[in-house]
């Protein structure tokens, strides 16, 4: 399995692919996991919220393949906003991961009623300069939120992991994000909820390429530079889910897939939605 990465502004790449564990618990999730980096996928993505921070530690270490070969994702939860708080549940995390620093770690909501998200944020830029946190960065975060971090400290995150398939690309913000040198990642990225794997422009699409409805919504994501973290515990799946470098959707396609854009107000609201 051979997966593209992208460069961060932070210095250091992820692969294109990684592997959600939304759902996953317990020794079915540590099976998926193992299976995963076994079959060649260097992306973890987790979350406290996901309760399998443990599992997803486990499956990797019995995997067999070196830890710094493999990128662990993770988040900081609602509850443990604020910057003495970040700093704590960032190193509780590496000791449920089983790891001596993390990767990636994301603010998973901005949660702006608890007014602590700028803070959070200093806490994961003195975690990324003490080498604890390779990349320090967000989700789920809109523009004005993005801006907010920038004016106070100075130093956009590298990476924003937001909601976003062809039916929700999500088109302004990604702009926003790309012209400040951040990374968009897409979680839900195959729009299954808003069903677009039954949609007829996907299934025409998806029968032109010989590829599976799933594998049209992620190559559209990976072809716009978006990388994503599908989620899946059967190995065939996961497999299916990283081949997506064989082909280039066309002009016409992409056209076609555009179409399909429910709109921002399609996707979960951050200035609402929050996790605590």
């Amino acid at each position: 399995m051979d997966i593209p990465s992208v460069e961060l502004n932070s210095g250091h790449s992820i692969p294109m692919v990684g592997l959600g564990t939304y759902n996953m618990l317990g020794r079915p999730c540590s099976g998926a996991v193992s299976s995963a980096v076994k079959a060649g996928y260097r992306l973890l993505d987790t979350a406290p919220r996901y309760s399998n921070e443990l599992s997803v530690g486990m499956g990797l270490h019995s995997s067999g393949v070196p830890r710094d070969d493999v990128v662990v994702q993770t988040k900081l939860g609602g509850g443990d906003h604020g910057f003495d708080e970040a700093i704590t549940a960032a190193k509780e995390s590496a000791r449920r991961l089983g790891v001596a620093h993390i990767d990636v770690y994301l603010i998973h909501w901005p949660c702006p009623s608890l007014g602590r998200t700028v803070d959070s944020w200093k806490a994961l830029l003195t975690l990324a300069d003490e080498g604890y946190v390779r990349t320090p960065g967000v989700s789920n975060f809109k523009q004005h939120h993005l801006q907010m971090l920038f004016d106070e400290t100075g130093r956009w995150p590298a990476l924003n992991q937001i909601q976003c398939s062809p039916a929700l690309p999500r088109t302004e913000l990604r702009e926003f994000m790309a012209g400040n040198g951040i990374h968009a990642q897409a979680w839900h990225p195959t729009g299954r909820k808003e069903g677009l794997l039954a949609d007829p422009v996907v299934l025409r699409i998806a029968r032109k390429y010989g590829k599976s409805p799933t594998q049209i919504a992620l190559r559209w994501a990976v072809q716009n530079d978006i990388s994503v973290v599908p989620k899946s515990s059967h190995g065939g799946r996961q497999i299916e889910n990283a081949d997506l470098f064989d082909f280039v959707l066309d002009a016409a396609d992409i056209a076609d897939l555009a179409s399909l854009d429910r709109g921002e107000r399609a996707a979960r609201d951050s200035d609402v939605d929050e996790e605590f």
